[in-house]
């Protein structure tokens, strides 16, 4: 039996050590929760052999753990999902330790090999629409961009709303003395 197939089976034969984890935090605690040794390990062994099904979606994470795992609570399969969910975006924005190093380097390369259909650099027949100022700095740089001139969207300042405790100007109050 390999080491991750040992870990998930971990999660069902541990049952009162996971249980005395999970019920370390109150309700009324509003401070971060903690994540366990177990909830990351299976984390990252989720990670490293499914990474194709996984997505950033907690609630795909959570129904695959599911299927893939035998979790002995509801409980703690949205925690390994949640931990699981977390650790996918955090590879979308670089390297994470922990994690098999072929997984992130297939998506460093799926990142660099991406080419898309329509250039950001291309502002096309059309031109940019740009104000005055903006006009003036390019014709300033001896830039040859085409540009449309459009006037610029002022913010207007919304109506303050009356305080909850100002019944002075409400219609039919008797007058203040």
């Amino acid at each position: 039996m390999d080491l991750s197939r040992r870990s998930l089976l971990f999660l069902a034969l541990g049952h009162s050590f996971i249980q005395s984890c999970l019920y370390a935090h109150h309700p009324r605690h509003c401070q971060g929760r903690v994540r366990t040794k177990t909830v990351k390990r299976a984390s990252r062994i989720l990670i490293e052999k499914y990474y194709p099904r996984l997505t950033l979606d907690f609630h795909t994470n959570k129904r695959l753990a599911d299927e893939v795992a035998v979790i002995p609570s509801k409980r703690l399969r949205n925690k390994i999902a949640g931990f699981t969910t977390h650790l996918m975006k955090r590879i979308q924005r670089g390297p994470v330790r922990g994690i098999s190093f072929k997984l992130q380097e297939e998506e460093r390369e799926r990142k660099d090999n991406y080419v898309p259909e329509v250039s950001a650099l291309d502002v096309g027949e059309a031109g940019l629409d740009v104000d005055p100022e903006t006009k003036a700095l390019l014709k300033a740089l001896n830039s040859d961009i085409k540009v449309n001139v459009v006037q610029p969207v002022t913010a207007y300042a919304a109506a303050e709303r009356p305080r909850r405790g100002d019944r002075r100007n409400v219609p039919g109050a008797a007058p203040r003395a």
